[in-house]
């Protein structure tokens, strides 16, 4: 830099010199010239000239004259010359008298102008005058031309050096400190870095400017084009004079070149230049306050938009696949998942798709046989038009369809273009024209597998999206992968549901017992998700009456149904045994502890029958009173006739097996006739969308209409409270009460006097003829007497009779306070007794006995469909048949 600031002082004080001198040399020139000019023009007007330049010796009188005034006028030289160019007068008298060398400037002065000369000689440079000399009459007699030679420059210049030479001493002193403060400044600013090196670093950056994939634009305050890479110039295709111009006049997109020139901030904002996409970055640059311009990058994001459009893809199909595995297979139906799996495709990856499953996958079954039939399980699609074979249809497809292939080879088949897809077309010319008219132009048919058995056919079409590709066969093939895992799971499923709903509806009443008490009404619908435990029962008893059950076993699957046949055996069987409500479940509650107990020892082998409710009632026609026991189950509700609903008070106990030795309790209740009581299971007003008071605020709301029958109380019933997709059983009993007409109860106090057995037939005999029933008065009399005797023979008092007139049945009940029961036998031949109750148990129906609080009843049933004729034909042969002939 010192250097540097050395040469450009050199250079100055030559140039000053220079200047100096030229001035000088051109001042001195003027100078002389006026002077030579001066003197000229005074000697050639001087008194005595002409007549002097006409004598016959001009030189004699002019050489001295013209010395003299050389002399005082401080030229060099004055010569005088005549019109012929020869010399009068010179300072070298060798030269006077002859001719002039320089004839132009001669020549010129001879016509009679006046005119001054420069002329380089050996001695200097030297200044001329040409003057001519006019006579009287205008006539030129001769030229004066006096000579004055110039200073040398150096002399004329030499008393100015030294200011010269001092004042560019003084610069360069400055200029060396000056350099010495910025040198060190730079040196400061570039972390020491040399000419050399900082050449280099120039030279690198300029190098990565313009070979970075990258454009850089450097944009002035005034929106004009400063500073643009390679990279820039080939996005967005600049002139060669791009730079310097206005950034709105370099043929740019609008929206580009209005960002470009507005300076505003901007972060990868995407602009359309031609065919690219570029990502656009603007920052602005500001200096001392104000806007000094912006920067800008571009990078080129079209193939990055590209990969990004891939990746999109990608993602998609992940959550796709994602969303699958949560939204199929979520209902365990195997129709229902078919269509999730249409459901999910349509519309994020196809436009239509069908799904057709083998028969017995439908049914549950494992697919035994080699036939491809398949029914049209699910369709779904974009438009509402679709040209395809609606569901629950049967399909065979031919052998060279897409169908058939992936059947056979287990992957999915694409056709790419279906009209160039010959085969495809070739199955059903007429329905593959009508889907191409449709606009539908791709496929793929995958097979739906699980562990190795082929369940159906998933087929993929697109109409508005693009063909399928390649690479879109994996993707199908894991989609319908997992519903085929769920199809099949749901398969299974429907087998053992179907198992377990045959197990249970086996286990529950195929129809309702006749009788006259009740009219019953009945709903039962299974869970959605599995079978459960839930029953319900009628159970005519002696003496009219029935009884109704209701019940429930905690669980879902086959264990619960076969518990709950288990439970529903056993009140069966204690019903038989004709106990009170809360005696039949205690027996049931004890059992269940013993069938716990052996399952316990049984190392676990077996599941309990815990959480285990029953409800059990006993309603008699002839008193109207209702008897109830619970055992952790809920109660009924009640419906009087004028439409009022209750929920009467029951004793409440533990649910079976887990009383342990606390008594069960019955409530009773005198029911009006045609009083409505309904039993129910919790299913039916309790889930988890709605708690028990809800349900059962619901319930009463439901009942409180009079004058429906049961079977339209069960319906509404079902109608408001059942969900869609119950998640437990439901069982529903609903039962109208009947009165036995007083008409047909007649009832007799006996002593304990074996004379009164006649007086008692003779009663009885009167009653039957009241209400018409001769035809059974000789069985009649003969079941009473023999009763009757028993009772005073081996009971205790009261004894009391009753005969109950049913409407298809005649009931005779002996009742009194002993406790002992009695037992049939066959009597031997020597026995005097023994036969009576098995001549009662030949002519009753049915026969039994029942205990009260206070003794025992024993009853029995005579069918009154029964011909008299038949009766009495049959009774000597009867009754001859009990002693041996020998005896006769």
């Amino acid at each position: 830099m010192f250097l540097l600031q050395l040469a450009v002082v050199v250079l100055l004080v030559a140039a000053t010199v220079v200047a100096l001198a030229v001035q000088a040399r051109r001042q001195g020139t003027e100078k002389a010239r006026d002077r030579t000019l001066a003197v000229a023009e005074a000697f050639a007007n001087s008194p005595g000239i002409v007549e002097a330049l006409d004598s016959r010796d001009p030189t004699a009188v002019l050489q001295p004259r013209t010395e003299r005034a050389q002399e005082r006028s401080g030229v060099d030289s004055i010569v005088i010359i005549s019109t012929d160019g020869i010399r009068y007068t010179h300072p070298d008298p060798h030269k006077i008298g002859k001719h002039v060398v320089k004839a132009d400037p001669y020549k010129e002065a001879v016509r009679g102008k006046t005119l001054t000369d420069t002329e380089v000689t050996p001695l200097g440079l030297s200044v001329f005058a040409e003057v001519p000399v006019f006579r009287p009459d205008g006539s030129v007699a001769g030229i004066v031309s006096p000579e004055v030679r110039v200073k040398k420059v150096n002399e004329a210049v030499q008393g100015e050096l030294a200011i010269i030479f001092g004042a560019a001493g003084g610069a360069l002193a400055l200029t060396a400190s000056g350099s010495a403060l910025v040198g060190r400044r730079l040196l400061h600013q570039t972390r020491g870095l040399g000419p050399a090196e900082m050449t280099r670093m120039y030279e690198h950056h300029d190098a990565v400017l313009h070979a970075v994939r990258e454009g850089v634009l450097i944009i002035g305050g005034d929106g004009r084009l400063l500073l643009a890479n390679d990279e820039a110039s080939r996005l967005l295709d600049l002139p060669a004079d791009a730079e310097q111009r206005q950034v709105t006049d370099l043929g740019l997109p609008p929206g580009t070149a209005e960002l470009l020139a507005s300076g505003r901030a901007a972060t990868d904002e995407v602009h359309l230049a031609g065919n690219r996409l570029l990502a656009v970055n603007v920052r602005p640059v500001h200096r001392h306050g104000g806007s000094a311009g912006s920067v800008a990058t571009l990078r080129d994001t079209t193939e990055l938009r590209t990969l990004t459009g891939r990746v999109e893809v990608a993602r998609e199909r992940l959550q796709l696949l994602y969303d699958a595995g949560v939204r199929i297979g979520t209902t365990l139906n195997v129709v229902r998942t078919a269509e999730e799996l249409a459901e999910m495709a349509v519309p994020r990856f196809a436009d239509f798709v069908t799904v057709e499953l083998l028969d017995p996958i439908l049914r549950g079954e494992e697919p035994t046989d080699a036939r491809t039939e398949m029914r049209r399980t699910a369709i779904r699609g974009v438009r509402t038009s679709l040209p395809f074979v609606p569901t629950g249809e049967l399909i065979t497809f031919a052998p060279a369809t897409p169908q058939m292939q992936g059947w056979e080879s287990g992957h999915a088949v694409l056709e790419q273009d279906l009209a160039r897809a010959d085969r495809w077309r070739a199955g059903d010319p007429e329905w593959a024209r009508t889907v191409l008219e449709l606009g539908i132009h791709s496929l793929i048919s995958v097979p739906l597998q699980a562990r190795g058995v082929v369940l159906g056919i998933a087929n993929f079409w697109r109409s508005e999206k693009e063909s399928f590709e390649e690479e879109d066969l994996s993707f199908t093939e894991e989609l319908v992968a997992r519903a085929a895992v769920a199809i099949d799971n749901a398969r299974r499923y429907t087998r053992e549901h179907t198992m377990a709903v045959a197990l249970q509806r086996s286990l529950l009443p195929r129809g309702l017992p006749k009788q006259s008490a009740l009219e019953v009404a009945h709903r039962y619908l299974p869970a959605q998700a599995g079978v459960g435990g839930d029953w319900f029962d009628v159970i005519p008893l002696p003496g009219a009456r029935v009884a109704l059950v209701v019940g429930d076993v905690v669980g879902h699957g086959l264990h619960a149904a076969a518990t709950m046949g288990r439970l529903r055996t056993a009140v069966h069987n204690f019903s038989t045994l004709d106990l009170a409500p809360d005696e039949l479940l205690a027996r049931l509650d004890e059992l269940v502890a013993h069938i716990d107990a052996d399952e316990a020892a049984g190392e676990g082998e077996g599941e309990g029958v815990t959480g285990a409710t029953c409800l059990y009632v006993i309603y008699d026609p002839v008193s109207g009173v209702c008897n109830i026991a619970c055992a952790g189950h809920l109660g009924p509700a009640l419906i009087h006739p004028d439409g009022t609903v209750t929920f009467p008070d029951v004793p409440v106990s533990p649910p079976l097996g887990l009383g342990g030795s606390l008594p069960f309790e019955t409530a009773a209740l005198q029911l009006p006739e045609g009083s409505q009581l309904v039993l129910y299971t919790d299913g039916l007003i309790e889930n988890r969308h709605q708690d028990l008071d809800a349900g059962l605020g619901l319930l009463r709301d439901v009942l409180s209409h009079p004058g429906r029958s049961p079977e339209q109380t069960c319906q509404a019933v079902f109608d408001a409270l059942t969900p869609e997709r119950p998640s437990d059983d439901i069982a529903l009993l609903v039962a109208r009460t009947r009165l036995l007409d007083a008409e047909r109860v007649a009832d007799w106090d006996v002593p304990s006097d074996p004379a009164a057995v006649s007086q008692v037939r003779a009663d009885v005999t009167d009653r039957l003829e009241t209400w018409g029933l001769d035809q059974v008065a000789f069985t009649t009399e003969l079941i009473v007497s023999e009763l009757v005797t028993n009772a005073i023979r081996y009971g205790t008092q009261p004894i009391r009779l009753r005969l109950l007139h049913d409407r298809n049945q005649l009931i005779c009940e002996v009742a009194d306070g002993s406790s002992t029961s009695p037992h049939l036998r066959r009597a031997v031949t020597t026995d005097e007794s023994g036969r009576g109750l098995f001549l009662v148990a030949q002519y009753a129906q049915r026969w039994g006995t029942r205990y009260g609080t206070r003794g025992k009843v024993i009853w029995t049933e005579q069918p009154l469909h029964v011909a008299a004729a038949e009766t009495g034909a049959g009774l000597g042969d009867n009754l001859l048949d009990l002693w041996p002939d020998t005896e006769l």
